[in-house]
């Protein structure tokens, strides 16, 4: 008899393989020399090479770093004064506001596209990179405040109350006691951003005006002159910088953070 334990062993590894495996055959075929995806005839990197000296790829990865670093920075900023207020303030409609933060979370994301771009369509304001960076900053500040309310919440309000005592102002009450304790969280929730802005599609391509082509916006339309090794190894590229940074905000997450406050003491 089969024991509970390894059907949900071979259960989890399952559904491993059927998330994983094609992003792994993805990357293995960007590596192949064949120009049909679909064979394999060899090890090969001209497809990154080749990679490199696509001028019109360029100006969409510049455009791309350029929306999700503003945006990360608009939204941490933003998140992070706001997140303080619902922590540590009584605000009235509280339970409203908790409620408006997820819905951008668990709404369809072809429904935040297409309310942005009737939203901008309205005040009229022309698509663009403005328009694209304003459509980041509405689906990551939520995410951000999430974060570090979690942080927030379990954080010891003692360690703020003695930094008073003792006569510190509010700046450096949070300068150097609780900000050393949310830095692990602003990092982490920053390149969480950082990383749903850089893979946005849907919002992008609702938001998106001319010379505001990003790097999904630019595998989608050669994607529609047929699957090339080229698009295999863009695509390897992006999902390995993706793990990288969620794998970072993770680690940076789950540190302990009394050696950070330690450090700013000292410092």
């Amino acid at each position: 008899m089969i024991k509970p334990r390894w059907v949900l062993l071979m259960a989890s590894v399952g559904a491993m393989l059927f998330l994983y495996a094609p992003v792994f055959l993805l990357i293995i075929f960007s590596f192949n020399a064949s120009p049909m995806s679909v064979r394999w005839e060899g090890l090969s990197f001209q497809w990154y090479l080749q990679l490199l000296g696509d001028h019109a790829l360029f100006e969409a990865t510049q455009n791309s770093l350029l929306i999700a670093l503003t945006s990360t920075v608009c939204a941490v900023i933003m998140g992070t004064g706001a997140a303080m207020v619902l922590e540590r303030r009584a605000v009235r409609g509280v339970r409203f506001l908790n409620a408006a933060l997820v819905l951008p979370l668990v709404i369809p994301e072809i429904l935040m596209g297409v309310s942005l771009l009737l939203f901008f369509v309205m005040i009229q304001v022309p698509l663009g990179l403005i328009t694209v960076m304003i459509g980041h900053i509405a689906f990551n500040l939520p995410l951000v405040i999430l974060v570090i309310r979690m942080r927030l919440r379990k954080l010891d309000p003692l360690l703020e109350e003695a930094a008073r005592d003792l006569g510190a102002s509010a700046w450096q009450t949070f300068r150097w006691v609780t900000l050393p304790l949310l830095r692990p969280a602003i990092i982490g929730s920053a390149l969480m951003a950082f990383t749903i802005s850089l893979d946005d599609f849907v919002v992008t391509f609702f938001t998106a005006g001319p010379g505001a082509t990003t790097l999904p916006l630019k595998v989608f339309s050669m994607i529609k002159t047929g699957i090339t090794p080229e698009i295999n190894a863009l695509s390897a590229v992006l999902v390995m910088v993706s793990m990288a940074l969620i794998g970072l905000a993770l680690i940076l997450q789950g540190k302990p953070i009394r050696q950070k406050i330690e450090g700013s003491y000292q410092g």
